[in-house]
């Protein structure tokens, strides 16, 4: 898959994954593909398309368990701003031991 090849890059541009988000409309995709898009847009400090990252953690919550853990690594404050945001606006209906495993790695 496409992602999957991005996500090897060392980097990409802001304009590189505008068009790549305009060209394949990844927001409207499966949970797997936003995953993917979500992984580029971390990885890439994308700060235009947090917002996606942010739909994608309060709307798939099994899933988003291992983006915490990169916005937190990543060491960029506003990543981690991020986290700690959709944590606040999730922890009350997550699963408990995915919570648990989000709370270590945000808190």
């Amino acid at each position: 898959m496409l992602l999957e090849l991005l996500l090897e890059e060392e980097e990409l541009s802001g304009a590189t994954l505008e068009a790549l988000q305009r060209t394949y409309d990844l927001q409207n995709e499966d949970a797997e593909v936003k995953h993917r898009w979500c992984e580029l847009v971390v990885k890439h400090s994308h700060a235009r398309a947090y917002g996606d990252v942010e739909h994608f953690l309060v709307h798939n919550q099994a899933m988003g368990v291992y983006l915490y853990g990169e916005l937190m690594v990543q060491e960029d404050r506003e990543q981690q701003a991020l986290a700690r945001r959709c944590l606040s606006l999730v922890q009350e209906e997550m699963d408990q031991s995915a919570r648990r495993v989000v709370e270590e790695m945000v808190l």
